[in-house]
C-alpha cells in the first residue's frame, strides 16, 4: 500500500474520532435530533472526499511498466498520425492496395484502366468499354477483375455507380477532368502519371493488364497472353514476329508480371522522361527498348498480333478471332464514340449469324470501323 495512503487513513480516523466527541458534548446543549442532522452531514462530506481521493490515485501511481505503455501507445498514435499526413504517393500505396486485392484473381493478377470526368459521363467512353465485357464471349466474369483509376471526384462518383472496384487517385496541382488532347501538356502528365501508378501495382506484387477505356473487350485474351513473357504489348502495326521490338507498339494494352526485373524496368521507363521532355510514355519505350540497361535488366519482351489485339492502325482481320479492338489511330473523343458504337454494332452482329448457324463461326464478316477516325 502507498504509505501516503496509510498516513491519509489514520488521519481520517483520528479526525473522525475528535469530531465524534465534539458531537456527543454538542448533542448535551441543543438536542438529539441536531446531532443527528449533523453526524449525517458529516459522514457524507466524509465519503466524498473518500470517493475524491480513490479516483485521483491512480494518476499518482503509475509504475515504471505502465508509463513505457503509455509511451509506447502515444508512439503509436503519432505514427498513425504522420501516416495520414504522408505525401500522396504513400496513401495511394496503402489504400490502392486494398482495391487491387479485391479485384485480384487467384494469381494476383489485376485489369486496369484509367478514367477522367469527359470520358465517364453518360453515354460516354466508360459506359461502352463496360457494355464490351457484358456481350463479350468469356468476358462477363472478368469485370469483377477490373480496377477503375479515377483521375478527378466526378468520374470517381460515376464509377461508383456502376462498377465495383473504383479508386480515386488525386494528383496535387493538376486537373485531369476535361479531354486530353493528344500530346497536350495535360495529356502527357496524365500518361506519365499512368506509368508511375502501374510501377506501384508491379511494386506490392500484383500482375496486370493495363487497358485504355477506348478498347471494347470482345473476347477473353488470357488465352492469347505468352505464358513466357514478362511484358508484352499490342501494336499499331504488327509486322510478324511477336519477338520483334521494332513493332510499331502500342501501350493501350499491356500484360505485365510482377517481378524483380518488370519493376526496375518501369522505374527506368519513368526516368527516362527527363531525357526526352515532351514525349509521351509510348515515345519513350520506342526510345529505351534498345538500351543496353534494358538488355541487361533481362526483361522478356513480346508483342501481340493484330489478328487477335486489333486497332483503328491495323484492324482485325478475322472477326473469329479477335480478342480487343481499340480506337487508335484516331484524335477526338466524338470520333471514337461514333467509331466504337460502330464496333459494339457490328459485334452484336457477328453474335446474331452465329447464333443462327447454331455457333459456328460466321464467314465474311466486317467491321464498319474506322470512318471518323479516318477523317
Amino acid at each position: 500500500m502507498d504509505p501516503s495512503s496509510s498516513s491519509s487513513s489514520s488521519s481520517s480516523s483520528s479526525s473522525s474520532s475528535s469530531s465524534c466527541c465534539k458531537i456527543q458534548d454538542l448533542g448535551n446543549g441543543i438536542g438529539q435530533k441536531k446531532v443527528i442532522r449533523v453526524l449525517v452531514l458529516f459522514l457524507g462530506l466524509t465519503a466524498s472526499c473518500l470517493v475524491l481521493y480513490k479516483a485521483a490515485s491512480p494518476l499518482q501511481r503509475i509504475d515504471v511498466k505502465d508509463f513505457s505503455s503509455l509511451l509506447s501507445n502515444e508512439s503509436s498514435v503519432s505514427k498513425i498520425t504522420n501516416s495520414s499526413s504522408s505525401p500522396e504517393t504513400k496513401k495511394t500505396v496503402t489504400s490502392f492496395r486494398q482495391v487491387l486485392e479485391n479485384a485480384s484473381t487467384e494469381n494476383r493478377t489485376v485489369i486496369i484502366t484509367t478514367l477522367n470526368q469527359a470520358w465517364a459521363e453518360p453515354n460516354s467512353l466508360f459506359d461502352l468499354f463496360l457494355e464490351s465485357f457484358r456481350i463479350g464471349q468469356g468476358t462477363q466474369k472478368l469485370l469483377r477483375h477490373v480496377v477503375v483509376v479515377c483521375l478527378d471526384p466526378k468520374s470517381f462518383a460515376r464509377c461508383s455507380e456502376l462498377h465495383r472496384n473504383c479508386y480515386q487517385l488525386v494528383t496535387a496541382g493538376t486537373d485531369f477532368s476535361g479531354e486530353k488532347v493528344y500530346m497536350t501538356p495535360d495529356y502527357l502528365k496524365m500518361m506519365w502519371r499512368r506509368i508511375r501508378l502501374l510501377t506501384e501495382v508491379l511494386e506490392m506484387g500484383f500482375n496486370f493488364i493495363f487497358t485504355d477505356a477506348d478498347i471494347m473487350w470482345l473476347r477473353d485474351p488470357f488465352p492469347r497472353l505468352y505464358p513466357d513473357g514478362d511484358f508484352q504489348m499490342a501494336c499499331d502495326r504488327f509486322f510478324g514476329d511477336p519477338y520483334d521490338s521494332d513493332n510499331w507498339v502500342n501501350g493501350g494494352f499491356t500484360y505485365v508480371k510482377s517481378n524483380n526485373r518488370t519493376v526496375q524496368f518501369y522505374k527506368f521507363w519513368y526516368r527516362s522522361r527527363l531525357n526526352y521532355p515532351g514525349l509521351h510514355d509510348q515515345d519513350v519505350f520506342n526510345r529505351i527498348k534498345h538500351d543496353p540497361a534494358v538488355s541487361e535488366m533481362g526483361v522478356r519482351m513480346r508483342f501481340y498480333d493484330t489478328v487477335y489485339f486489333g486497332g483503328f492502325c491495323q484492324t482485325s482481320r478475322d472477326m473469329n478471332l479477335v480478342c480487343t479492338m481499340h480506337a487508335n489511330c484516331c484524335i477526338g473523343l466524338e470520333n471514337k464514340l461514333h467509331d466504337l458504337n460502330l464496333v459494339l454494332d457490328d459485334w452484336r452482329k457477328y453474335l446474331s449469324l452465329s447464333a443462327a448457324v447454331n455457333g459456328k463461326n460466321p464467314q465474311n464478316t466486317t467491321w464498319s470501323a474506322p470512318k471518323k477516325c479516318n477523317d
